[in-house]
C-alpha cells in the first residue's frame, strides 16, 4: 500500500488498458472499499454491478457501445479494461429512508440528490483503491443504460451514475482536456469568505 497523499496525487483518468486480469484479491478490495462509502442516513442505496473478465466486459461493450459505433470512439483502449464496476443507485431507497420517523422531522428538499452523491463516493473510492493497488482507472458515463439494464437483469428502480473501468494502464495519448490545466488553489479555495 502507498501513502494516501501519494494516491490522491497520482490519481488520474486512464483511458487505455492492457487485457491483463486484475487479481481476485484486488477486485474484492475494490468492491469492498466502494461499498464502504458514506451513505446519507445510512440508506445504503447503492448497488455495484461488477463485470470481471473478458466475457463479462465484452458483453457490456456489446450492448453499451455496439461494434458499429466503435470506429468513431476516441478511446478504443478503454474496451480492453478487464474490470468494470457500475454503481447503480435507488432514489426510492433514499425517499423511503427519509420518510422514517428518525429522519421525517426534517425531510430534505433533494436539491442535491443524496443517491447521486453516495454513488459518486462509491466510484471515487474504487478509483482511489485502484491507484493504491498500482492500477489505472477511469470513471465514465454509461452508454445506453437501458440496454445495459436489460442485458444484466438490473431492476427498474435503480439508475446508473457512471461506470469505473479498472486495469493495468497501457500507453495512450493524454486527454485534450488536460491542456486546460488545474485551477490554482487561490482561485478555488475561499477561506472565511468568497
Amino acid at each position: 500500500m502507498t501513502d494516501f497523499q501519494d494516491v490522491v496525487r497520482r490519481r488520474r483518468m486512464v483511458r487505455a488498458f492492457t487485457a491483463d486480469p486484475v487479481p481476485d484479491e484486488v477486485v474484492e478490495r475494490l468492491v469492498d472499499n466502494a461499498r464502504r462509502g458514506p451513505s446519507a442516513g445510512f440508506t445504503q442505496g447503492v448497488d455495484l454491478l461488477v463485470l470481471n473478465g473478458p466475457e463479462e466486459t465484452a458483453r457490456y461493450w456489446d450492448v453499451s457501445l455496439p461494434a458499429a459505433d466503435r470506429p468513431d470512439f476516441p478511446w478504443p483502449g478503454l474496451l480492453r479494461a478487464p474490470l468494470l464496476i457500475v454503481p447503480w443507485t435507488s432514489p426510492r431507497a433514499y425517499r423511503d429512508r427519509y420518510a422514517l420517523p428518525d429522519k421525517a422531522s426534517a425531510p430534505p428538499d433533494w436539491v442535491v440528490p443524496y443517491w447521486h452523491v453516495d454513488a459518486a463516493f462509491a466510484a471515487l473510492l474504487a478509483l482511489l483503491t485502484a491507484v493504491d493497488a498500482g492500477l489505472g482507472a477511469l470513471f465514465f458515463r454509461v452508454f445506453r443504460p437501458e440496454a445495459v439494464r436489460s442485458a444484466f437483469g438490473v431492476p427498474g428502480h435503480v439508475e446508473p451514475v457512471g461506470a469505473v473501468a479498472v486495469g493495468y494502464p497501457a500507453p495512450d495519448r493524454p486527454s485534450s482536456s488536460l491542456g486546460r490545466g488545474r485551477r490554482p488553489a487561490a482561485d478555488v479555495v475561499h477561506r472565511g469568505r468568497w
